[in-house]
């Protein structure tokens, strides 16, 4: 999946001229701050699966959507900050990770979308803002293409809309590796099949190594308030592809976060809410500038 080559010889020389600084933030991988107990928690059994959604507050809706290989208590740090400023806030975990269920379907990001419609017509919400983080900004953007209609917005963080975005060979990466252990120890908690995460890991790769398959024609389409966000330190998304994003979508503001990697919603919580809350509260998010 991703390049390495250089990143490991500049991640090497670091060391060489700094053995005894502390990391830089966006070397580091904190672990998430736990959620509070849910207003309301269940599944909705949807095309072959059984999707796991919490809700907590009250106000507007807000749809979090986490990243590939996670779940939903990646979020921990960005929900009560939604909460408290007057939201409902809504988690799903994708189907097949943290409590949600698969089949044996290769994975598509349009299949995670629809769950999340499925969910939202359980909960009987019309439309809502999206915060999706990496696979979950991804699920987002195709909403905004497939199902506008159920949007108000769409916070995408850390996606991609083709696997060109993609930066080879992702997992060498010492951060991302550390990413991977934590999330096979989290399916083994959480997961109803918790000695499958090997399959689960190797059809999540498969999806990230063929899709999505959007081209800028396609990306035109969107007209939902879009906010295209990443870290300056992204170790799986090419920051040219960020900035193509941001210019292929109509009126889509971009919002590059400093000092953090594809992470950033743990390394620097503070941060990371206070750019989607600029976004949700904008009354034109898609022509205000959030940097």
């Amino acid at each position: 999946m991703r390049r390495l080559a250089l990143a490991a010889v500049l991640f090497a020389a670091g060391l060489a001229t700094s053995a005894h600084a502390a990391p830089a933030v966006w070397e580091t991988l904190p672990a998430p701050i736990a959620l509070p107990a849910a207003a309301a928690s269940g599944f909705v059994e949807h095309d072959g699966a059984r999707i796991w959604y919490a809700v907590f507050g009250r106000g507007e809706p807000v749809v979090l959507l986490h990243g590939g290989l996670s779940n939903s208590e990646v979020w921990g740090g960005l929900m009560p900050a939604l909460t408290r400023t007057g939201h409902r806030v809504i988690l799903i975990d994708s189907r097949g990770h943290g409590r949600s269920s698969r089949d044996q379907r290769p994975y598509t990001y349009e299949l995670m979308a629809s769950d999340v419609v499925a969910v939202m017509d359980q909960l009987r919400i019309r439309r809502a803002a999206v915060i999706g983080w990496s696979d979950g900004g991804i699920v987002g953007l195709v909403m905004a293409l497939k199902t506008p209609e159920r949007l108000t917005r769409v916070f995408a963080f850390g996606a991609n809309m083709d696997p060109s975005g993609n930066i080879p060979h992702i997992d060498a990466i010492p951060t991302f590796a550390q990413y991977e252990r934590g999330a096979a120890a989290d399916y083994r908690r959480l997961s109803s099949t918790p000695n499958e995460f090997p399959a689960f890991a190797l059809a999540i790769g498969h999806m990230w190594d063929t899709e999505p398959n959007y081209t800028a024609a396609d990306l035109a389409h969107i007209h939902t308030p879009v906010a295209i966000a990443d870290g300056d330190h992204d170790e799986a998304i090419k920051r040219e592809h960020t900035e193509y994003l941001a210019r292929s979508i109509p009126g889509a503001t971009l919002a590059i976060l400093p000092n953090v990697s594809h992470f950033a919603m743990l390394q620097n919580p503070t941060e990371f809410n206070t750019a989607v809350l600029a976004f949700l509260e904008a009354p034109d998010p898609g022509r205000r500038p959030l940097n």
